[in-house]
């Protein structure tokens, strides 16, 4: 029998590298990406593109409007993107769009009879965000499980964050094995039009460091080569 999955993938590094893994296992994979107002939408492109390139079932794309309440610097053009290093919780952070994405990917799940959700969130980068935490996807399982038609007739849920715990460098090495070409990705915050990256938000510094310490040639186009 067919094991089917919702990925999501949102065109960067982390989701690509998810969607490979998921690949890998053997699951027939449904990938799910969101044109919520951010300000780098040309990651939606790559998402479409390394969808297509892995040749998944079906790509989805949901437009939701985050813009409308704000309160990020990828949603509110008024907040600028930062190009140092912060403290405390990134400006960067969109409140609650892990929950509102993971709870669309939930209802697509019950609607295609798969079992498994898989998400790129990483704890070890990206720490001061509250929702790419270990015992926030754990909440969110079982509250999966409480909530949906499958959870409470015995389909259990399960979501999978494969990446939660590794370094950059450590998610680059994995996705060189499974053969995902980095260069079909967008992770930058404020990428151009044409996939451009600027090289000096937080996204690129993580990636670009990420390559170096993987002691692999980064593919990016970035904008400022700094």
């Amino acid at each position: 029998m067919t094991k089917k999955a919702v990925v999501l993938v949102s065109g960067g590094l982390d989701s690509s590298t998810v969607l490979a893994i998921a690949k890998q296992q053997g699951f027939e994979c449904y990938t799910l990406s969101f044109d919520y107002g951010q300000r780098h939408r040309s990651e939606l492109v790559a998402a479409q593109n390394v969808s297509n390139s892995m040749n998944v079932k079906q790509h989805k794309i949901v437009t939701l409007d985050l813009a409308t309440i704000g309160g990020s610097a990828l949603t509110d053009t008024n907040i600028q993107v930062p190009e140092h290093e912060t403290s405390g919780i990134p400006v960067t952070y969109v409140p609650a769009r892990n929950t509102v994405f993971l709870s669309i990917a939930l209802g697509w799940a019950e609607v295609l009879g798969a079992n498994d959700i898989f998400v790129g969130v990483n704890a070890v980068d990206y720490s001061g965000y509250p929702d790419c935490r270990p015992n926030y996807i754990d909440a969110f399982e079982q509250m999966a499980n409480l909530a949906t038609k499958a959870g409470v007739e015995g389909n259990k849920l399960t979501i999978h964050a494969p990446l939660i715990e590794l370094t950059k460098a450590q998610i680059i090495s994995i996705g060189i094995d499974h053969g995902v070409d980095y260069s079909a990705t967008i992770s930058c915050y404020q990428a151009a039009v044409d996939g451009t990256a600027c090289g000096v938000c937080d996204s690129c510094r993580l990636r670009k460091q990420g390559f170096l310490e993987a002691g692999i040639k980064d593919p990016t186009r970035y904008q400022n080569s700094t």
